[in-house]
């Protein structure tokens, strides 16, 4: 794919991350509960944070290994993001975040229904996976709302802050 895509579903638009939206970003990720509830995300979160993310999220675009997604309002304003990286062998892991006052209302399982169907459809993945820390079990209604089923509980998966944490793995396959 030579342009990045641009996704749309009744409330959202799903396009590439740009630089414009870094504020936003920091200004939503700087809450320590994106890192206690997920696996990647550092506390504090800064700006240098930010901007290496939305870099490295060009890169893999450019390279072929992964699209992440800006999710936003109709207006276009970032109110999260979403992105499925290439695995190899026909799997992509999908993660996602979003902005705390956007919680509860169901757009994380909008956009990732599209990025799952986006992913099967347009890059022809065998099967798409995601995890989540077993304290978040919020983020495993999502995976099961999008018709990921529970495939595993990874053991003692990451470290983080020098503590070890399972990951409760789900996956979903085209057929």
């Amino acid at each position: 794919m030579k342009q990045f895509p641009i996704l749309e579903t009744e409330r959202l638009i799903l396009s590439q991350l740009e630089e414009k939206d870094i504020p936003l970003i920091v200004e939503y990720l700087q809450h320590r509960i994106y890192s206690d509830l997920t696996s990647n995300i550092p506390y504090p979160y800064t700006e240098n944070d930010a901007k290496s993310w939305v870099t490295m999220s060009k890169e893999a675009f450019e390279e072929n290994s992964g699209y992440t997604f800006g999710i936003r309002n109709k207006e276009g304003q970032i109110i999260g993001a979403i992105g499925l990286h290439d695995r190899e062998d026909d799997k992509a892991e999908l993660g996602y975040w979003i902005g705390i006052p956007f919680w509860n209302k169901g757009y994380v399982t909008e956009a990732a229904r599209a990025i799952v169907e986006f992913g099967f459809k347009k890059l022809h993945f065998n099967k798409i996976f995601a995890t989540h820390l077993p304290h978040n079990p919020a983020s495993g209604k999502i995976m099961e709302k999008i018709g990921m089923e529970k495939e595993a509980v990874l053991k003692q998966e990451v470290k983080k802050d020098g503590e070890y944490f399972d990951l409760v793995m789900y996956s979903i396959f085209n057929s």
